[in-house]
Order: C-alpha cells, then structure tokens, then sequence
C-alpha cells in the first residue's frame, strides 16, 4: 500500500532558530525526509536564520550532522543528501536588530510561497513579524508558524495573539501542535466520521467513560528552569491533551475545512466544566531506587511546587456528554513511555450467559506513541470445550503491519504539519480565539491551587504516578488503563 505524493508547490521557508534543538531534531529532518518522498519542487529553498556567526558551508555541514543524527527513513537514494543540501542557505540575523535582514530579503524569490518558522522563544515572535514587514518580506500570502509555549496564562496568551495580529491575519498563522500531526490522531477524525459503525455510539448512552494518558520515562532533563514555571498543567493539559481531549468529544463539522474544525473543537473547550480541587492529583518524582536527582533537584528548586505528572477527571456540560467523565493524566519518569485514548464503552444491560462468564465492554484504544494504531476489544467465546467461557480480544490495526514492509513509511508529524504550513491548511492548527478559551478554562485551575498553597505529592520514578491518581479513578469504580510502551 503506498500512498501517491503530490509536491507541494515552489517555497522559501525561513527557519528562525535555525541552530536550535527543535530545527536540529525535528524541523530539518522532517524536511529532508520530504525531500526524499519527492514533495519538494526543484526551486524550493530552505534558508536557516539565527544568532550564530556561520558561513553556508558550516551551516550546511550542521545540516547534515543532524540529517545523520535525527532522520529515521531508510528510503533515500545515494546522493539524496548532498542534493538538499543545494537547498540550505544561512543568514546571520538579530532579531532585535537589524543585522542580516537586507541579506535575508535579498533572498526571497518572487512568486513563491513563502513561510517563516518561528523556532525561537515567543519573546521574539513581535519583533520577528515587525522586520518581516519592515523589510518587504511578508506580503498577503505569507505564513508564519509558532511554537508553544503560546503564553503562560490567558493575559500573555492575549498579548501574544495581539502582537502578531498587528501584522499578520489569522488566516496566516499557524500555530504548531505537532500532537495533531500524528497519523493516529487523523485516523482518529476518519474512524469517527467516516464509519457508520462508531458515530451513533459516540454519546454518553454508550461510552462509560474515556481516558487519555501521555507517559513519560523521562524526567525534565535540561528543561528545569522551563518546568519550575510552567508545570505539567501548562506545558502538556493545556495544549496537546486539551487538542486530543477535543478532537474526540466535538461534534462532526459540516465539512472537513478549517474553521469548520476549530469551531467545532472551540465549543468543546467552551463547554468544559470548572474542575473541583478533589478531581485534581498532582505529583513531583522522587529519587530513583532513593539515589540520584528527584524533581527538586532538576528543577534545581527546593521550594518547587510545579508538578512533573498531573491527573483530572473532567466534564463536558452538553448534550452528547453530560454524565460521561473524561479521565486525563500525564507525567514523567513513569514505567513506561506510551500516549494513548481508550474510550471505555458500557457493559451490555443484561448478560445471558450468567455471572460466571464474568464481565466484559468494548475498549478502543488510539495509540499515539510509540506504536501508532488503534485497537477494539471485542468479546468472544473462548477457545475450546467446557462451556460457554468468555474472553476479551483486540482487533489490531498497527500501521507498520497494515502497510506492509514494502508500504509508504508513516510520517512523522512535523513532515505533514510542516507540508500542510505550505500548503496553506490550517485545519491541523490552533485559533486564536482557541488558544485563548483553553488557557481561560486552565487559568482558574491553577491558581486555585497556588491560592491554596497545595503542594504535589512525591510518586516513585518507573510507577504508574502518584497512589493518589489510582483513588481518583477508584472511587468512581474505575481503574486507569495499566500503562505500557
């Protein structure tokens, strides 16, 4: 099964922070493995724009340093790379300044799309979008893409969408959750509206509950000082688990455009109930085996109340959800690293076959990560003599063995986002006004906490979180999902 490419039309894409993680990571060799599937027209050009003092060769060399550290396809024909590389330039710029940006208009080419990714903190993205204009590079049709975190509270999250509305229109900017850039998190809108089966299920008369876990095994490494001030709440629930938390409880959109989407994802948010201090679990990692850094230490914080895992029980006031909870939980330094939703249906009203066959509902379950695909588990006879034993068991849809070992490579999410960015669709990106009603649904969360002095609670690095979360669901008569890579 391999899918037809269709290349993108002509573009020059600005990379700001063009030396940074994010470029070295993901942006460049999602490029390049685009490049590879042949989506990039000849005249395309790639051009990296930072702080650092290269010349185009030791900026190309980097390029290639990262191609060989980061890409994970295996179909590239030899030479591939050395001929995107023929597309990389480098520009010297200040962004607060105005070092390199003659330079860098200079190398715009007219009649071409022309997108500028802003990899750089968002302290910048004002005075980015200002030069873009000043120097005549942003026209009509230009687009701009932002990373988050897109402000700390719905008050900077404003100023943030203020500054570049002064010179860019809504419709021009992208605002990137690579989160909704998986192939799973797609499917997840076709399996909803595209199947007969699942949609006049998809209510509270049928879903008992659904769950939506992020784990980590990693602690916050070199992101200490990020996580001291922003915690698990703001850096993972208000965005990526807020996106997935929407995308499975909107409303089917009365066509698949953008803002059809992000209207239908905007009334979800709108309609989240406020969250009881009981309904929320928070927790800091200790000491690995009682030896090694705990969170405190990374953080490098005594006084740290951030949390590195957090667990909600979340209700949706409307017609399709009222009376459904919505189980959200992610963190770090967990026993295994896995992303995924599992929509936990009712059990059937009556059995027949009596107490002894046990008891038994359907569990779909959409894997994000590390292995993309979906699941139903159906209930069947077991096996053999001895009466009618029941058993539950998954109908599998793996991508990797769906497409077969000789199947087009899944991409990863920065290749279609990045594609999509020029291509102009935005369906797969944030609002403003989206941006701004989630942080207004988070914002009262945490400072109900910060006004009641609540501190997380320490939870055993390589478990499943805190013993609290597990009372969480408990009480409901619930248990989380065991969590496995």
């Amino acid at each position: 099964m391999v899918s037809r490419v269709i290349p993108v039309e002509p573009f020059d894409l600005v990379v700001f922070g063009g030396t940074g993680d994010l470029a070295r990571r993901k942006i460049l060799p999602a490029l390049f493995r685009r490049f590879c599937s042949g989506q990039m027209e000849e005249n395309s050009r790639i051009i990296g724009a930072a702080r650092s003092d290269h010349s185009q060769d030791e900026y190309r060399q980097m390029v290639a340093e990262a191609i060989a550290e980061f890409n994970t396809t295996s179909h590239c024909e030899a030479g591939t790379l050395d001929a995107f590389l023929d597309r990389i330039d480098y520009v010297h710029v200040d962004a607060k300044g105005e070092e390199g940006w003659k330079t860098l208009a200079d190398l715009m080419q007219p009649g071409k799309v022309r997108a500028f990714y802003f990899s750089v903190a968002p302290s910048l993205f004002g005075d980015l979008a200002e030069r873009l204009h000043t120097h005549g590079m942003a026209d009509s049709d230009s687009r701009i893409v932002v990373e988050k975190p897109f402000g700390r509270d719905l008050e900077t999250a404003k100023a943030l969408n203020d500054v570049l509305a002064q010179h860019f229109h809504e419709s021009q900017i992208y605002r990137i959750d690579h989160y909704l850039g998986k192939e799973t998190v797609q499917n997840l809108m076709a399996v909803r509206f595209g199947n007969m089966l699942f949609e006049p299920l998809w209510n509270s008369q049928y879903v008992d509950h659904i769950q939506i876990t992020v784990a980590e095994t990693v602690g916050v490494g070199g992101r200490g000082e990020y996580y001291d001030r922003s915690g698990a709440m703001r850096d993972m629930v208000q965005n990526h688990l807020m996106q997935l938390l929407c995308l499975i409880a909107m409303e089917p959109p009365a066509k698949f455009d953008p803002d059809a989407v992000r209207d239908e994802k905007l009334k979800v948010i709108r309609a989240l109930n406020p969250v009881e201090p009981a309904d929320i679990v928070r927790g800091q990692y200790g000491p690995e085996k009682r030896n090694g850094p705990d969170y405190i230490s990374d953080v490098e914080n005594p006084r740290a109340t951030s949390e590195s895992f957090i667990a909600l029980r979340v209700g949706i006031s409307n017609w399709r959800w009222a009376g459904t909870p919505f189980y959200l939980r992610t963190g770090k330094k967990l026993k295994a690293r896995a992303s995924e939703i599992a929509v936990v249906f009712k059990e059937t009203p009556h059995s027949i076959f009596g107490p002894e066959a046990g008891r038994h509902r359907n569990i779909l379950t959409i894997r994000l990560q590390p292995n993309e695909g979906m699941d139903l588990d159906v209930t069947i006879k077991e096996p053999g003599p001895g009466g009618m034993r029941l058993i539950d068991v998954p109908l599998d849809m793996t991508f990797a063995d769906a497409l077969g070992p000789d199947g087009e490579e899944v991409p990863d999410a920065y290749e279609r986002l990045i594609m999509d960015v020029i291509r102009g669709n935005q369906t797969l990106f944030m609002r403003g006004d989206e941006v701004e009603a989630a942080w207004a649904w988070t914002d009262p969360i945490i400072g109900g906490w910060e006004s009641r002095g609540d501190r997380p609670v320490t939870y055993e690095p390589g478990s499943s979180g805190p013993e609290d979360a597990l009372a969480l669901i408990h009480r409901d008569g619930r248990r989380w999902r065991e969590i496995r890579s």
